[in-house]
């Protein structure tokens, strides 16, 4: 049985960091994309992690990165449209009915001894269509169910779950991998996809959630495109996604060579990255309970990671690299927390499944500049590839934030 967008029996906003969880269904919601989150970046770990240690290439293990966040550009407009047109929670129950078989198929081939790389990539390519699945259909049914009073706190509480993701996926997957080889992780991973499908099969359908037949899919498709020049906010949010993820946040396979080179176990380099998912989670909790101005935290939020970045490569002991990565994390936590929010709220009812294709299109941004930072790594070094990247990363922002000061009033 289908129920309304949005309906709180409250009535008005729900006070508190955790408060949009006591909407109907969100909670449910919220939990089926925080393991989706763990699974992802789980499977993003163990991609790179094979990758590696079949080659010991930076090129090849950027690459790698790269293909798992390739449909986030690429096919960013049609899951948007698609979001728009069609029911999100069914949407969402075929991308994990189609990952369950895919991941165990994966795990037969690791316990096998038949993974290479040509077997890897694809499979990251598909990781990231999941990945612009949950963006552009179950975040905007996050929209639908908890409405405009909570959308920001909401939003805030699932880039909390991406960071706890990303934390508990890299440290379970470096640890499966060390504890029962890389077969068996995969097989694990396919178990947790299939507890996120049995979360969102107990959501029902929401009315409102999408517009079928209200103008042809093609024009449906390419309208977020054609809504850009009369929106100068969000051509602003999405320019700074653009410069951050391409600059920045491309080094995040890298953390596989970094290390291996400070001589860390595949725990130690799960450690590593789940730094990276713990400072996020600070940075976006405090989002969530303080509800900051976004454009301000938005904008904040990428300079702070950017700065803190520099001591990833530029240290040499293992604990000054974690911290680094740490309170840069922290920073990304302030950025993703108000990402989302701001993205939505730019856009009408009509559109916001589309404005959150064109946020993925921004984001996928990110695969380009893990092929260009990993190409630098491969002629110049990684130290001197990163310090380099950053400080063009954090010029052009500074340019952008003059010329297109928008997202700096974005409320």
């Amino acid at each position: 049985m289908a129920r309304r967008a949005y309906s709180n029996p409250r009535g008005g906003a729900v006070s508190g960091a955790f408060g949009s969880l006591r909407a109907p269904y969100f909670a449910r919601v919220y939990a089926s994309g925080w393991i989706f989150s763990i699974v992802r970046w789980g499977l993003s770990f163990l991609g790179t992690f094979v990758v590696n240690d079949l080659t010991g290439s930076p090129r090849l293990v950027q690459l790698a990165g790269a293909f798992m966040w390739a449909p986030l550009l690429f096919a960013g407009l049609l899951g948007g449209a698609i979001s728009d047109r069609f029911d999100r929670r069914r949407t969402v129950l075929w991308l994990f009915g189609a990952m369950v078989p895919l991941t165990v198929g994966m795990g037969w081939l690791g316990l096998a001894g038949r993974l290479d790389v040509w077997v890897v990539t694809p499979f990251m390519t598909l990781i990231g269509i999941g990945w612009v699945i949950d963006m552009t259909a179950r975040r905007a049914l996050v929209y639908d169910l908890v409405g405009p009073e909570q959308i920001d706190n909401a939003l805030a509480l699932e880039m909390f779950s991406t960071a706890s993701g990303l934390a508990l996926g890299s440290l379970v997957g470096g640890s499966l991998i060390e504890w029962l080889g890389v077969g068996s992780a995969y097989l694990a991973i396919a178990g947790l996809v299939a507890i996120a499908a049995l979360c969102m099969w107990s959501v029902p359908s929401v009315e409102g959630t999408h517009t079928p037949a209200a103008e042809p899919f093609l024009r449906a498709l390419t309208s977020g495109f054609r809504a850009l020049p009369q929106n100068p906010k969000l051509v602003s949010i999405l320019g700074v996604t653009v410069i951050v993820d391409f600059f920045c946040f491309s080094y995040a396979p890298l953390i596989q060579v970094v290390g291996v080179r400070l001589g860390a176990t595949p725990v130690g380099i799960g450690l590593l990255a789940t730094a990276t998912g713990v400072g996020m989670m600070f940075g976006s909790l405090w989002v969530a309970a303080a509800q900051p101005h976004r454009g301000l935290a938005y904008l904040a939020g990428s300079v702070i990671a950017m700065g803190f970045l520099f001591g990833f490569v530029l240290f040499d002991s293992y604990v000054w690299v974690l911290a680094s990565l740490f309170a840069s994390s922290v920073g990304f936590g302030l950025f993703g927390a108000t990402q989302g929010a701001l993205t939505i709220t730019a856009a009408d009812a009509a559109m916001r499944g589309r404005a959150m294709g064109l946020l993925s299109m921004a984001i996928g941004s990110l695969p380009f500049g893990m092929y260009a930072l990993g190409e630098l790594a491969e002629r110049i070094g990684v130290t001197a590839a990163v310090v380099a990247f950053n400080v063009a990363g954090l010029v052009l922002l500074g340019a952008w934030i003059v010329f297109r000061p928008e997202t700096r009033h974005a409320a």
